[in-house]
Formats: structure tokens, sequence, C-alpha cells
């Protein structure tokens, strides 16, 4: 009777989260699919500006989102809501080498597929009359000269349309976009072209000090901020009008407690913030809550959605997240799961996408090989002239003044004996 009891409670707690989702679940817009394909392509160029803030080493990134019910994420169309599931897949992957002294060479492949299908699936979706499946598919060869701190980018982003049920407007099946990506000390410059026509230009200023790229751990340099301004042209077809975003991160302590906030202009304003919380500087852990503001308003008063997350090394959890709305179909009244892991490593160091330090285990394992290679007190020791008194144990020892060398036997006459 107890087991039974203790089963049932365990099935009520699981239930909890999907009661939620069920309760306040809004669906997704039609107009929300449809313009996926620009956003993809501009978070998928801010990861990879993300990645080539060092320029060298390795980058891999693995996930996909998970909503277990028909009717957490229901599409609204003309014809009204339609149960079924969205869903987001994407894997990435950066690698470079050493070709020549201080200059790296390494190539790059981001890709994601996503949409809203009738069915939950793994590798084939259902495509009936209201799914909509996309893929986008971006990669690329990097040039890094480690020397002047200067690495060059560039490549092609194909964005692939798998199915378009009748309720979307009319998508071309296969576009084509070039990119490119220069990075100078703490400054980058980055480019999206479809054609000769300018899709968007972002400039960002990484002012932050961060060790994990040479940077210091502490001080007032860790608190410089990091800045990027997009400009987004009329043609661009995430925006309807020349438009222009500001994203600021500033690091609040210890660069673990981290603000960011992003506007656009002209019109929209204020746009989105976020406060969140690393408990390690590496960034394999993260809380965060967050505010986005929609793009209406109720009663004269600004529309303001709110919500958080928490991301483990293997899961990430949200409710209401910005990143969410923006990047998954203005998703929103429900709890998303999402199941990643994304890893980067420079030097032999090893941290999440963004992070300042490395990571505890792999910063214990570095300070213990450089605790083993200290000399022992039967090495040679090299000391300074005011040194000279200076011993280690009775053990024999190498002193060096200016001019002078001379073995100490442990006699304070010195000599042989």
């Amino acid at each position: 009777m107890g087991m039974q009891m203790r089963n049932v409670f365990r099935r009520a707690l699981c239930m909890v989260p999907l009661a939620f989702g069920l309760s306040f679940a809004d669906a997704i817009p039609v107009g929300a699919l449809s313009a996926s394909g620009a956003q993809a392509r501009d978070q998928q160029l801010r990861e990879i500006r993300d990645v080539m803030r060092g320029g060298r080493g390795g980058f891999l990134d693995l996930g996909f989102n998970y909503t277990p019910l028909p009717t957490q994420l229901p599409l609204e169309s003309p014809y009204g809501e339609h149960d079924g599931f969205a869903f987001k897949q994407h894997v990435a992957g950066f690698g470079s080498g050493e070709v020549a002294r201080n200059t790296q060479l390494g190539a790059l492949l981001w890709f994601e597929r996503s949409g809203w299908d009738g069915e939950d699936f793994f590798v084939l979706p259902q495509y009936n009359d209201f799914s909509h499946v996309a893929s986008l598919t971006t990669w690329g060869l990097t040039l890094t000269q480690a020397r002047y701190d200067v690495t060059f980018a560039g490549g092609m982003q194909h964005y692939n349309v798998e199915h378009v049920g009748d309720v979307y407007p009319e998508e071309n099946d296969s576009l084509l976009y070039s990119w490119a990506h220069l990075r100078w000390s703490h400054f980058s410059l980055q480019g999206n072209f479809h054609r000769s026509d300018v899709r968007f230009l972002r400039l960002s200023l990484d002012l932050e000090s961060r060790i994990v790229y040479g940077g210091r751990s502490r001080g007032i340099l860790t608190y410089l901020p990091n800045v990027d301004f997009t400009v987004y042209n009329r043609s661009a077809d995430r925006f309807s009008a020349d438009t222009y975003r500001m994203n600021w991160e500033q690091n609040l302590y210890g660069q673990v407690l981290y603000a960011e906030v992003s506007y656009v202009f002209p019109d929209d304003g204020f746009h989105s913030a976020a406060l969140k919380y690393y408990p390690d500087a590496s960034r394999m852990v993260a809380f965060e809550a967050t505010c986005i503001r929609r793009n209406k308003e109720i009663d004269g008063t600004d529309d303001l959605l709110w919500g958080g997350g928490v991301e483990f090394p293997f899961v990430r959890f949200a409710y209401n997240s910005s990143y969410d709305y923006e990047n998954f179909f203005h998703a929103k009244g429900t709890f998303i799961v999402e199941f990643q892991f994304n890893l980067a490593s420079i030097d032999g160091f090893l941290f999440a996408r963004g992070g300042t330090r490395s990571a505890p285990l792999e910063t214990i394992t570095i300070e213990k090989k450089n605790k083993d290679k200290m000399p022992e007190g039967d090495n040679l020791i090299h000391l300074n002239p005011s040194d000279a008194s200076t011993s280690v144990g009775n053990k024999p020892k190498t002193l060096e003044a200016t001019g002078i060398r001379y073995e100490k036997s442990g006699n304070e006459n010195g000599g042989k004996q």
C-alpha cells in the first residue's frame, strides 16, 4: 500500500508541469513559422560570432526541443487551432589546426531543422496540410593569425523548405545566402548577404576581459560591457523596414551574474531583458529570469511576457523564456524541455559557449599538472643574491649571483672535504 501511494505521488509531481502547459499554453501563429528562416540565420551567425571570439580551438553543439503533448503548442491558422508539435533539432561543430606559426585554419558547420507538424517524430514528419518543415545549413572556413589577434571567416547559408502547408504564405523552397566575419582584438564585423543585397550588418564590441582568451579573471577590465549593434535592411524578411537593434551584456558580479538588455529602433524601443546567474564562470550551468515586450499593447500598456529557465550540461527547462519566444516560434505559456549539450575548447581549456573561464574540473586538472611539475628539493634551484640564505631542507642547492656561481655542500665553509 505504501509503495502504491508513493507511485501515485510521483506521477502527480510529474503531471504538474504538464498541467500548467495545458492550462496556459498559447497557440503558435502562422506568421512566426513563416519568419523562422530569417530568425534562424541571425541566431546561427550570432553563435558563430561567439565561437569566433577565440578564433581557434573547437566547438560542439547538439540538441533538440521536446514537448510531449500535442496540446502544448497548437497552431493558430485561419481555420482555427490545430493540435500538434513544434520542433527544433540542431547540431553545430567547429575545429581548427595550426598550418603555420601562429596561424590557424579551421572549418565550421551549423545545421538546424525546425517547424511544426501534426505528429511527434524524430526523423520523418507527417507533412500534413498544416505542417511547416524547413532546415538551415551554415558552413564556412576560418583563418586566425594569433600574433595580431585577427580572424577572418566566411561561407554560405542554405535555407531549404521541405514542406509548407496551405495556410502559410508562399516561400521559395531553396535560398542561398553568403556571410562574412572579421574580428580584430575585441572588435568584430559580421554581414549576411543574398546575392547583391545586404540583409544585415552587425558590429560587436566584446570588451569584457576573459581568462579563456588570455585576459583577466578579476578587476575593472572584467566589468567592461559586451555590445553589438545590428542593422537590418528593408528587404530583410525579419522586419518590415530598416531596423536597428542593440544588445548590451553587462557583468554585474564576479563574471557569474550578468544583465542583458536589447532595444529595437526606431519604433519598438525596449525589446527584452534578462538577469542570468552562472554558478561557475565556465557557464556549464545557468539560471535566468527574462522579460520580453511583444509587438502589441493591451489597454494602452506594454504587453510584457515574464519567464525564465534553468540550464544544465545536458538539459534545459524554460517557461516563457525570451529566447524561446524569439527563436522558437513565439512559444509561450508552456514548459519547454531542450535536451542539449555544447562545449568549446581553446588551448586545452573546456567551457560552454560564451564562458569566461574554463570548466572547474579542467581547471583542477591543469593546476594539479602544474603542481606535479614543480621542482623538488633535490633539483637545482636558481636564486637571486638576496635569496642566497634561503634553503630547502639540507639538500645541495645552486646559488646564482652576478658573476659568481658555486656549489654549497652543506658546510658553511664550502669547498671540498
